[in-house]
């Protein structure tokens, strides 16, 4: 409704942006996440720490991640998970030019962030079982997010929350 009572000229101009982000907006050639240049502005950043690399689901998990201010190394998107049921195997995400990227020897780290399904874990010990030859690799701890009630948790929620325990400072 709220389109149908702009004016023409203004729906237009929308319709244009929607129509140049589709066509000028592809993947980082180095690590898929999307982009308007060839190399996005995160992999060309140098003050980012280079040796350092979160592997996430897709595009959107990296914003998230930004914007926590938390973070300050690269990324690679998968942009998928394995997914047998849905006929997403390895081959249909960006696993080998991950692989090579790590085997490089540049990377002191690679920091899993994908979410804890079924086909994240799977796609999260797949991949780990393959870097591991050449670099650490770590997982995101999970949990209770804050406000949340213990009662109300599933168990494995509550699992991982113990499992990913720290000590206090």
């Amino acid at each position: 409704m709220f389109i149908i009572k702009r004016p023409d000229q203004e729906v237009e101009r929308l319709a244009q942006a929607l129509l140049d982000a589709k066509q000028k907006v592809g993947l980082c050639q180095s690590c898929f996440h999307l982009s308007a240049d060839p190399i996005c502005e995160i992999c060309r950043n140098t003050q980012r720490d280079q040796t350092i690399l979160c592997v996430v689901t897709d595009s959107r998990d990296v914003i998230a991640l930004e914007k926590t201010r938390e973070y300050n190394g690269l990324y690679h998107v998968l942009c998928g998970v394995i997914s047998p049921m849905d006929g997403i195997g390895p081959e249909q995400l960006t696993i080998s030019p991950l692989v090579k990227r790590v085997s490089q020897g540049k990377i002191s780290e690679v920091i899993m962030a994908i979410a804890p399904s079924v086909e994240g874990e799977t796609t999260t010990l797949y991949i780990g079982h393959l870097l591991k030859p050449f670099t650490k690799v770590t997982r995101i701890a999970f949990g209770l997010p804050m406000g949340g009630d213990l009662e109300y948790a599933d168990d494995v929620t509550l699992a991982k929350a113990l499992e990913g325990r720290r000590e206090i400072d």
